[in-house]
């Protein structure tokens, strides 16, 4: 039953003390830890770890993040092994992304199994260098900012059509709740809401998606999806050459553990709900995304055409899997419901306008940028 479900999960989620985090750091990865604090994470756990230099390490990096994967997705060290390689291939690439640091015995993983008295526990251990930069949600965005994120995702995703690895088919994540394919899967978790107005509405976004979106799949285009270009996953730095409107440039990107084969359309629709969070004027934001988006891949007609039903349907997963989320780690409730503050709302307003008036703002936008007078 989802109850049972929702009892394992809870069970799932790491619980390493500073302490213990810290001598899997100086054990696995041979580094001496000076300092080390817990990161906010959703089902994972986190740590940001300053290490001291010692006589052999004189240069390097000495600001970390060590990740402990929960115990079902230990259960996968193949897809984290991929995730780790995409990570190495993307900053060869040249994209801000972080470092991964090989343990000891030179792997990108290490399996750590702990006696908890009643079972044995395993997780999977990564430590990857700390990038510099705050989160975008610190910052109003700029209509030039949206234009380069969305930019930043087309370019990934064609990036990573180059890709290559023996394990590249477990990115094929048929049932991985954050799949856009697999909206249909929220309806288990839709307990979590309640009966109330929100719940509604997230039910015929359901049947929509069902309906209207589902059939089109064969006709969108394949690619491996980043997944979760979210707000706290894009980070920016004052760029050097600052001028006018071009203040900010992007210094990071992070949590590439919602990766999976998707679609181009996928990511855009991602990227889009996910700028409108913070946004003043939400509905506005999905133009510039848009139209960088498609300075380097445009979408067919069938694929802008599921556009406005892929972001609702993306607020739906965001909304109805953080509300199941509390319910399983309440005291982690500050992080879990960032989206949720404003994401109802946004959702909300998306509805009443409907999809043709909420499109005619987006093309129109995308369309000015063609001309070369972005609105």
């Amino acid at each position: 039953s989802s109850r049972d479900d929702q009892q394992s999960q809870a069970l799932a989620k790491p619980t390493f003390s500073e302490v213990q985090a810290s001598a899997l750091v100086e054990s696995l990865f041979g580094l001496k830890v000076s300092n080390i604090q817990p990161l906010p994470s959703y089902d994972d756990q986190n740590f940001y770890v300053y290490t001291s230099r010692t006589k052999d390490s004189t240069d390097g990096p000495t600001e970390y993040v060590l990740k402990i994967s929960n115990t079902e997705a230990s259960k996968n060290p193949d897809l984290i092994e991929v995730q780790s390689h995409i990570i190495m291939f993307l900053k060869a690439a040249g994209f801000p992304t972080a470092s991964v640091c090989r343990t000891k015995g030179n792997n990108t993983t290490s399996l750590v199994s702990v006696d908890s008295g009643s079972e044995i526990k395993s997780y999977l251990v990564r430590l990857l260098t700390y990038l510099p930069g705050r989160p975008i949600a610190e910052f109003p965005v700029s209509p030039q900012l949206l234009y380069e994120i969305g930019r930043l995702a087309a370019k990934l995703d064609k990036t990573l059509e180059k890709f290559h690895h023996p394990k590249l088919s477990t990115l094929h994540r048929e049932n991985f709740i954050w799949n856009l394919k697999n909206v249909p899967v929220l309806e288990k978790y839709l307990y979590a809401l309640g009966q109330n107005q929100s719940r509604e509405i997230v039910e015929q976004v359901i049947q929509l998606f069902k309906e209207e979106v589902m059939i089109k799949f064969s006709h969108f285009r394949e690619c491996i999806n980043h997944g979760d270009l979210n707000d706290h996953n894009i980070l920016i730095e004052s760029s050097k050459s600052a001028c006018g409107d071009g203040e900010y440039q992007v210094s990071g990107i992070l949590d590439f553990d919602d990766m999976s084969y998707g679609y181009y359309v996928f990511e855009v629709a991602i990227t889009i709900m996910y700028m409108m969070i913070e946004s003043k004027n939400p509905i506005q934001v999905g133009g510039h995304v848009l139209a960088g988006f498609e300075s380097i891949i445009p979408l067919t007609a069938v694929e802008r055409g599921a556009l406005f039903l892929l972001v609702c349907s993306r607020f739906c997963q965001s909304l109805v899997i953080a509300a199941y989320s509390c319910q399983l780690h309440p005291e982690n409730k500050d992080y879990l419901m960032i989206t949720a503050k404003t994401g109802w709302k946004h959702l909300q307003q998306m509805f009443d306008m409907g999809r043709k008036a909420v499109e005619e703002i987006w093309f129109e936008t995308a369309k000015s940028y063609e001309s070369g007078i972005s609105t």
